[in-house]
């Protein structure tokens, strides 16, 4: 007898996905997670465009994250043609980035992973006893978009940020301005790294390798080569190390290293980079009782907090370094070259290539961290599943495996070159 369940729309994620199980005889047979988005063909799109067009097509892949690939498109394109940005764009796309971070953490914490474990269906319905959580999250969620408006032009896809430079730059007085909000706001993200240490998490650790950027520095973001506990190399040198391949069951890539699964996201940028975070944020971490190095996936959402802090400490200290020169955009060097970006995104770390031949893209890869990620989501919830039969309950299973997939804070629409569960028993 064969028993199928489906479950035909999963909220709380960005697109969608689903899930094929099959068991025979209490044990896992086949475990296939995947993107069911249709494909979007962003690397075909801008082939044949000049390059300063690649920001202004690549950042609509994504609504929430299109400041990253504006961003990470245009430092690819400056690699590729000996652009040198000034010490101030690359301050004001640090502020652009940290803005995008605020506002996306925000909003996955609180409206897409904390009503799983406080038993709700959604943040609206969390409304009568959680008000002030609510209300604290929409507040960030403002805070991180008025950063974005204020450097990049506006709430999505920044029309102010351009190859060499930006068109227009925010003045120093209303930077300052959102300085004193975000202080105030600080409270806030230490009460939600509070709360996101006492959720109770299923009890699972999964060994692999954790891949961020680091950066002597700081808490790298947009420079340095990748790093794991065991690996070092350089930006340019990704495609020696991580490989893409094709599965018949999803419309999205995976990718792998040494034929290995990796992790990349925040829990990876806490395990690589911990003491190159702000003092408050540490502080944070310890009071918690969390360590790190740390095992458990579903620890993302906390180092998702712990990084709330983090970029609001980092927002203040570039908005008082600012200076609001006035600078002219920078011409290219040359016309024809390759130019690789790797940057730390909310989800992880983005990916931007483009070979440029007389100004003219004539070759794209772009891979996104959900892309990265969905091979070892796939084998953790394998390795899961056995213990999960134990519930005898396929809502409870089906809610603890959502929850796994939230904590990688997945956008399945930007992976695509959530959740439908289907079981089959035998």
């Amino acid at each position: 007898m064969t028993h199928t369940i489906n479950l035909n729309h999963i909220t709380k994620i960005e697109g969608h996905a689903k899930l094929a199980i099959e068991i025979e005889k209490n044990k896992v047979k086949k475990c296939e997670l995947s993107s069911i988005e249709g494909s979007r063909y962003f690397e075909g799109l801008v082939k044949g465009k000049k390059y300063f067009e690649a920001h202004e097509i690549t950042s609509r892949i994504c609504g929430i994250c299109s400041c990253a690939h504006t961003v990470a498109a245009n430092t690819a394109v400056e690699r590729a043609l000996g652009i040198e940005p000034t010490h101030q764009t690359k301050l004001l796309n640090k502020l652009l980035m940290l803005g995008e971070r605020i506002r996306s953490h925000a909003a996955h914490l609180f409206f897409l992973a904390l009503p799983d474990y406080l038993g709700y269906e959604s943040a609206i319905a969390m409304l009568p006893k959680y008000k002030n959580e609510v209300q604290s999250a929409l507040r960030m969620m403002k805070a991180g978009n008025e950063i974005v408006r204020l450097v990049g032009g506006r709430d999505m896809h920044p029309v102010a940020a351009a190859v060499g430079g930006y068109r227009n730059i925010p003045s120093k007085e209303k930077l300052m301005e959102l300085v004193e909000s975000i202080k105030k706001l600080k409270l806030e993200a230490n009460a939600t790294v509070e709360l996101f240490s006492k959720l109770k998490l299923y009890d699972y650790e999964h060994k692999c390798e954790f891949f961020s950027l680091q950066d002597s520095k700081e808490y790298a973001m947009l420079e340095g080569p990748l790093v794991s506990e065991k690996s070092k190399f350089e930006q340019h040198e990704y495609l020696d190390y991580f490989k893409e391949y094709h599965s018949k069951y999803s419309t999205a890539n995976f990718v792998v290293k040494d034929n290995k699964p990796y992790m990349t996201g925040a829990l990876a940028r806490m395990n690589n980079n911990f003491e190159m975070l702000s003092e408050d944020a540490k502080l944070a971490v310890k009071k918690s009782g969390i360590e790190f190095p740390n095992l458990n996936p579903f620890t993302n959402n906390f180092c998702q907090a712990v990084e709330l802090i983090h970029c609001m400490d980092e927002v203040i200290k570039h908005s008082v370094d600012y200076e609001e020169i006035e600078e002219h955009i920078l011409k290219p060097v040359t016309n024809t070259g390759r130019g690789v970006a790797a940057i730390e995104v909310p989800r992880g770390i983005l990916f931007h290539d483009y070979t440029i031949e007389d100004g003219t893209i004539i070759k794209a890869n772009i891979i996104t961290p959900t892309a990265q990620n969905l091979k070892v989501m796939e084998d953790e919830i394998k390795e899961m599943l056995p213990s999960l039969l134990k519930l005898k309950d396929e809502e409870k299973i089906n809610l603890e495996i959502e929850k796994l997939i939230r904590a990688y804070d997945p956008c399945f629409s930007c992976s695509s070159h959530f959740l439908e569960v289907k079981w089959k028993k035998k």
